[in-house]
């Protein structure tokens, strides 16, 4: 059996990222990707158990390179918390409006209700994601910017927030596309309600 390689684990990520896009979760299929790769379904197999297994570290592929940057904006240290928030919140939401994601996040919402693919999605990557936000609110309540709270569900809270003018209108396709200067605006009225009712009170 052919010893398994990062680079071949990467090249089987980008064919298959091409077929889903072009054919959607449901009529992509493990011997069309194997066909591209040029080896046999045996070897795609070695790699990933089922579709949905390849599906899924597709999306996280896409999404930890794209999200990252937004995250990372939550390790330094905060001065302006407000701030903060805006420069994550734009950036998040920067992506998750992008045509790719939207396309994922709707094939995954499709497929749901047949497979555990969206427990799939969910705790390998948006999960961790939420965590390492939740780790930042809860930083920010222990020096006294925000009220003691549980942090998960501010986290959540924060989120809907994010999305509700902008990821909910895209994904329905009410929207078609959102300027810069009105997602700015949007993440700054997403961001002004969570600290109204998270913020402790300035003296």
């Amino acid at each position: 059996m052919r010893v398994k390689t990062p680079a071949r684990r990467e090249a089987i990520l980008a064919v298959a990222a091409d077929v889903f896009k072009e054919m959607g979760f449901e009529g992509a299929s493990m011997a069309e990707i194997s066909a591209r790769i040029g080896g046999s379904k045996a070897t795609l197999y070695g790699y990933f158990k089922s579709k949905e297994e390849l599906f899924v570290a597709v999306t996280h592929g896409e999404a930890k390179k794209q999200m990252e940057p937004a995250l990372a904006a939550l390790d330094q240290e905060v001065d302006d918390l407000a701030k903060t928030l805006q420069v994550f919140g734009e950036k998040a939401v920067s992506f998750l409006c992008q045509e790719s994601t939207l396309q994922t996040h709707r094939m995954i919402v499709a497929e749901a209700g047949r497979s555990d693919i969206g427990r799939r999605f969910h705790e390998d990557g948006p999960k961790m994601g939420m965590e390492r936000i939740a780790a930042f609110l809860k930083k920010q309540m222990a020096a006294g910017r925000l009220r003691t709270a549980d942090p998960m569900l501010a986290t959540l809270q924060l989120c809907a927030l994010l999305d509700c003018e902008t990821v909910k209108p895209m994904m329905l396709g009410l929207e078609t596309s959102i300027s810069r200067p009105r997602m700015k605006r949007m993440v700054g009225r997403a961001v002004e309600t969570f600290l109204a009712a998270y913020a402790m009170p300035s003296d």
